[in-house]
């Protein structure tokens, strides 16, 4: 279950979610979170989510993904995040 925090972070960026479901988006899980917000956010939500999840906890959400999950992020997103958490998480 999400904390009170990361579901107004949801709402507030619900439409990067447009896919999902209303009454879901609250409840997604936070490998979920990480790969929507990196692939299709901007700098100052990625920002916000760094300064809500910290930057060692979205490295290791980010680090965990393996086969179809690491996937799911954009080439050269995974690119620069891989280098930038390889670094700072």
């Amino acid at each position: 279950m999400n904390s009170p925090e990361i579901k107004a972070f949801i709402r507030k960026n619900s439409n990067l979610f447009w896919y999902t479901p209303e009454d879901k988006k609250e409840d997604i899980s936070p490998e979920f979170l990480v790969e929507t917000i990196l692939n299709y956010g901007d700098m100052n939500t990625i920002k916000s989510l760094i300064s809500i999840l910290g930057i060692k906890e979205i490295s290791r959400i980010f680090f965990n993904a393996k086969g179809r999950k690491k996937l799911n992020y954009y080439p050269e997103i995974y690119n620069l995040f891989s280098l930038l958490f390889t670094k700072y998480g």
